[in-house]
């Protein structure tokens, strides 16, 4: 069997308006979904496991570094689409401003960083991975829901759509592989 790259994302966490998004962390729900998904098969091959540096990716990454015996590597090139600018949204609000985000790909929407540029953050990032991991196994990556779709995007070299977004609730994954050369299969929910 090949190599894998498997990309994970964060499930469903505790939102608090009054905390910075980056500074979310896992609700229990989200808890026991990586808990349970860290006890599949499909990541018995995993020798290389990284993370966001955001709080929500590491608590869904230390369920795999433990059951792995693997130190899990936080990289903050692997996290979401920078959204400072406006910090927490409701819920609908948000909803319109992350489709604007994938409709307007190379422009700045409130503030947020350009899709275009978190793609290519993103795909570079886990290029440099590839390059200097020196493990044999597969990869894993825990990260965030948009920074996925658009990675998605690129692995299939179409155009920028919110089309490729994980199912709602988040904790869902994709395999393709290190070298970013096999378009992705379906999202799986864990």
């Amino acid at each position: 069997m090949n190599r894998q790259l498997i990309f994970l994302t964060h499930a469903e966490v505790e939102i608090d308006p009054a905390v910075a998004v980056t500074d979310w962390g896992l609700s229990e729900t989200g808890r026991a979904r990586h808990a349970s998904f860290a006890q599949t098969d499909i990541v018995q091959r995993v020798t290389g496991l990284y993370t966001s540096a955001e709080r929500k990716a590491r608590e869904g990454v230390n369920p795999l570094a433990a059951r792995l015996g693997l130190n899990a590597r936080a990289l903050h090139a692997l996290g979401e689409n920078d959204r400072s600018a406006t910090g927490f949204l409701p819920p609908e609000e948000f909803e319109r401003t992350a489709d604007a985000f994938f409709a307007n790909p190379d422009d700045s929407i409130r503030g947020w960083e350009r899709a275009r540029a978190a793609q290519a953050r993103v795909v570079a990032s886990l290029r440099t991975i590839a390059d200097l991991d020196t493990t044999t196994g597969d990869l894993l990556i825990v990260a965030h829901g948009a920074v996925g779709a658009l990675l998605r995007c690129w692995l299939k070299g179409i155009e920028i759509t919110r089309a490729e977004d994980q199912p709602a609730g988040g904790g869902c994954y994709f395999i393709t592989d290190p070298g970013l050369s096999v378009p992705p299969d379906d999202w799986q929910r864990i």
